[in-house]
């Protein structure tokens, strides 16, 4: 499977951990929020500091293990530095479906996060953002997953 039909599959759910969610409205991460919850989605924002508190009619928790009910997958927005912790926590929650976010930067990836999801068994989704595998997304995302060699 490749990582855009990884993508796929994991979007094929609903739950969805949105791991360093920001509490600034602004930030992409919300926009990633709000267009899920808008599409049916149940996203869960997944922020220590924002644990609590309502992130656009959403209650964000500290842990993806913190979801209840559980999530089916997890998506993370984390510095590079911070992945691996939060893969790991993810992974001892039982979260299988993975989703290391890469936009115009360098991304949630890091050498030790993937280390972590070999040594467990999962193939993470990478190199990539969720924009480019939702269906009507618009003209710019699809072009910008062109750039990198995903094909919708």
């Amino acid at each position: 499977m490749d990582g855009m039909e990884r993508a796929k599959e994991l979007l094929s759910h609903r739950r969805l951990a949105l791991v360093g969610v920001s509490r600034d409205q602004k930030d992409f991460t919300r926009m990633v929020l709000r267009e899920l919850a808008q599409r049916g989605y149940d996203p869960v924002p997944v922020n220590p500091a924002a644990a609590g508190t309502d992130l656009d009619g959403r209650r964000a928790v500290a842990r993806v293990a913190d979801a209840s009910p559980p999530v089916e997958g997890a998506i993370f927005f984390t510095a590079p530095g911070k992945t691996a912790a939060a893969v790991e926590e993810a992974l001892s929650a039982g979260v299988r479906r993975l989703w290391l976010h890469r936009g115009g930067g360098p991304g949630a990836s890091s050498p030790e996060a993937l280390a972590a999801c070999r040594a467990a068994g999962v193939e993470p989704v990478t190199d990539l953002c969720p924009y480019m595998a939702l269906p009507r997304a618009g003209f710019f995302h699809r072009l910008h997953g062109l750039f990198r060699g995903h094909r919708h």
